[in-house]
């Protein structure tokens, strides 16, 4: 995403390749993994990110990367998808929310859950002077 604000950023691709390694040997079945909810698909369609990687499934097409953001800041706007261009206007406009990125195939509906991290103005250093904790 590249957004000057994005920190604690966690990355899935171990759980991720963990969970193929299962599906591949056959312990896990491929209808319990490709399961995404309907809203998720719809998501995909009208606010997802295309990637240049192909389902890890099916083989059939390419992922599609959706951002959620969550936080109590962003009242009736948090639990939905929104679009890369969104995320960085919402980094300036808030002070912090979360961003939960899914992978799907909108073929086979594979989902999982690819990257989490924090966008949004906190520690950003302003004209005025911040006040130090007794931490610091």
């Amino acid at each position: 995403m590249g957004v000057r604000t994005q920190r604690q950023v966690v990355d899935y691709a171990l759980q991720r390749r963990a969970l193929l390694a299962e599906v591949y040997s056959g312990r896990v079945g491929t209808m319990e993994v490709c399961d995404a909810d309907p809203y998720l698909l719809r998501a995909a369609k009208f606010h997802g990110q295309p990637s240049n990687v192909t389902c890890p499934v099916c083989r059939k097409e390419t992922l599609t990367h959706v951002s959620w953001v969550y936080g109590d800041e962003l009242k009736h706007a948090a639990g939905s998808a929104r679009t890369v261009e969104e995320l960085a206007r919402m980094a300036t406009l808030f002070e912090e929310f979360s961003v939960y990125v899914v992978e799907v195939c909108r073929t086979c509906s594979w989902n999982h859950l690819v990257q989490s991290y924090v966008l949004g103005t906190r520690g950003l250093r302003s004209g005025k002077p911040r006040r130090r904790t007794a931490a610091e």
